[in-house]
């Protein structure tokens, strides 16, 4: 079934980019898999609101999208096919060394390429003589799957001699993926060579934000433990959670470093997770609670200010 992903977050198609990402942002904390523990369909509804926001927050793609749909991620193929003239087409031969094919171009017709590349008399090369070419495949995934390394299904764009066209390869996205990393899959089937580069976009998190290897996360504080001191618990993104000491008289704003809370750096160890205390204030107060913020604005009134 075609997607919508204008559908999936609820926007018109002239949504504009704050409106986009209004719409995500309420999805992404509405069906979270950590807040719908127990419900199968979370996680896949999670990520068809992620993949629709990637493709529509950027200007790039969201302009394919509009054009081709579903082919979006085709679309350099469907332009290169509409331009007028022959298109130069670089292939190697057995030598290694690089040669140049003029040859029309067509969206999924590289089966004509091939048939020019193997015949004879039209560049003298054989059917046996590897083919190179380079793709790119933008990827979508998880904070939670950049901390933990995952893998991604892909299938091989049109075109290649011995039946590459249409071969599905399972790729290895590592822990500690960066946004906007490439990743290059070097892939073979018989005598074609297909050269694979992935461009890994993650999504944004409804609790937090990256910094490099460093986390950030805003920690709500109710006000009488900012005052007093207290402890409040900080999720990560390993699952497990950790208990922040509040020391009295925390400041709204106070950063607390939590070593070794962060992102993998791929050497071994962890970023930190930085959290942020927002203090809480309270509402909806009973006549005592209000008397008692009453005696303290007096006991501050009588207290002469420090120098």
């Amino acid at each position: 079934m075609a997607k919508n992903y204008y559908e999936t977050l609820g926007v018109d198609r002239g949504a504009s980019e704050k409106d986009i990402r209004s719409a995500y942002r309420r999805l992404a904390r509405q069906h979270h898999p950590d807040v719908n523990q127990g419900q199968k369909d979370a996680e896949a509804k999670f990520k068809e609101i992620n993949e629709a926001y990637q493709v529509l927050s950027d200007p790039d793609s969201r302009k394919k999208y509009d054009r081709f749909g579903d082919g979006w991620r085709n679309a350099d193929y469907v332009r290169q096919g509409e331009s007028a003239g022959p298109s130069p087409f670089t292939w190697f031969n057995r030598a290694g060394r690089a040669r140049t094919h003029q040859t029309e171009f067509s969206f999924g017709g590289f089966d004509s390429i091939f048939s020019d590349l193997r015949g004879a008399g039209r560049g003298g090369v054989t059917e046996e003589a590897p083919f190179q070419r380079r793709s790119v495949v933008p990827v979508t995934i998880t904070l939670e799957e950049a901390y933990t390394g995952t893998v991604r299904t892909i299938q091989l764009p049109p075109g290649g001699p011995n039946g590459h066209a249409g071969k599905r390869i399972e790729v290895r996205v590592p822990a500690g993926t960066k946004h906007e990393s490439r990743i290059h899959v070097n892939t073979a089937k018989g005598g074609a060579h297909a050269d694979i580069e992935l461009t890994v976009s993650i999504a944004p998190h409804h609790l937090f934000e990256r910094t490099g290897d460093d986390l950030r996360f805003t920690a709500k504080v109710p006000l009488i433990d900012a005052v007093l001191g207290g402890e409040t618990d900080v999720p990560t993104l390993s699952g497990k959670h950790v208990a922040l000491h509040i020391p009295p008289e925390t400041q709204n704003g106070r950063v607390f470093r939590l070593r070794g809370k962060g992102m993998p750096n791929g050497k071994g160890a962890h970023g930190d997770l930085l959290a942020t205390v927002s203090v809480v204030l309270p509402s909806d107060l009973t006549e005592e609670q209000r008397a008692l913020f009453d005696r303290l604005r007096e006991l501050e009134k009588a207290t002469p200010a420090a120098l």
